[in-house]
């Protein structure tokens, strides 16, 4: 299984990007598929999530400002971000899973078998 993240890039505060993570080896249509980021000197974070199904779950941090959706037919997830801020400044991955996790599940990421490279977001002020 392999996953490709893309579509990161340099935006103001205020924009918006849309990242995609791409699979290949699994469907992503079953399953737990999340987006994770990391930025400089701080551990690995939850971000968004989604589930078989269909529920979604977000980080407190970006609810209201950021989408996970699945597109089956050509097995992707994005996450639309939006509203952006200079704190969502980090290296985010996609991981997935073949299990359906509960909600205080789906954010622990060593719950996740399989792993995007990662792709830089850099918002400026």
């Amino acid at each position: 299984v392999q996953l490709q993240a893309s579509g990161g890039g340099l935006v103001q505060a205020g924009g918006s990007l849309r990242l995609s993570c791409a699979a290949s080896g699994r469907s992503v249509s079953s399953g737990t598929v999340a987006w994770f980021r990391q930025a400089p000197g701080k551990e690995r974070e939850f971000v968004a999530g989604t589930r078989g199904g269909g529920q979604t779950f977000y980080a407190g941090s970006v609810k209201n400002r950021f989408t996970i959706s699945r597109d089956n037919a050509k097995n992707t997830v994005y996450l639309e971000m939006n509203s952006l801020k200079v704190e969502d400044t980090a290296v985010y991955y996609c991981a997935a899973s073949a299990s359906n996790w509960i909600s205080s599940a789906i954010r622990d990421d060593v719950r996740y078998d399989y792993w995007g490279q990662g792709t830089q977001v850099t918002v400026s002020s």
